[in-house]
């Protein structure tokens, strides 16, 4: 459906193009998301791995919402640098969420242009479903490491656990970093060969 693509370019543009979010973007990501997951409920709308994967998509800027009332809740009883710092972790939350759905749609397209056939097994809403719960769950991971560090370093921990939990860390950061980028050259070459392979020749 047009809806579901251009909600689809809000989020690339969102997550994959934007150096970083403003007021702007992530009050239309809100809307977006909003509008599909109530989209997505419509008998319209076929249950397919796609669909699976957007709403899960969609279901990712709940966290966005979260972090923006803690943030506001915890900002007016003034309340210590860790619990203010959730507002932060759920944004990462959302966005490496966002990220790796995102990369999963456009691997679905892939395989929908180029090997429509063969990977018909692989595209099934169970496995959609398995993808999205295991992304869920590595990013959770990742973000009670990062919560974890935050709550040693603000009681000034020095021993052992701090400085596994730092080294940790500061190496997840790192390889996150490493792959958000990667993510975003591995998205611009599926969709440059999807437009040419559909373009007259």
């Amino acid at each position: 459906m047009k809806d579901l693509r251009r909600y689809l370019a809000l989020k690339y543009i969102q997550y994959l193009v934007l150096s970083s979010s403003n007021t702007v973007s992530t009050l239309l990501g809100l809307l977006g998301s909003a509008y599909t997951m109530i989209l997505l409920q419509s008998a319209k709308v076929s249950s397919k791995s796609t669909a699976v994967l957007i709403s899960s998509l969609a279901q990712a800027d709940i966290l966005v919402f979260l972090s923006l009332v803690s943030d506001v809740v915890l900002g007016s009883f003034g309340v210590s640098p860790t619990a203010s710092g959730l507002a932060r972790i759920l944004l990462t939350a959302n966005t490496h969420v966002s990220c790796l759905l995102l990369s999963c749609v456009a691997f679905e397209a892939y395989l929908i242009t180029f090997l429509p056939v063969e990977s018909r097994p692989l595209r099934t809403v169970r496995n959609a479903r398995l993808t999205s719960r295991v992304i869920w769950t590595l990013v959770a991971a990742e973000c009670a490491l990062f919560l974890m560090d935050d709550h040693l370093r603000a009681g000034s921990s020095l021993g052992l656990l701090f400085q596994l939990s730092s080294t940790a860390a500061a190496l997840l950061r790192s390889l996150s970093y490493i792959l958000g980028i990667l993510l975003r050259i591995v998205n611009v070459y599926i969709y440059y060969k999807i437009f040419f392979s559909m373009s007259p020749r």
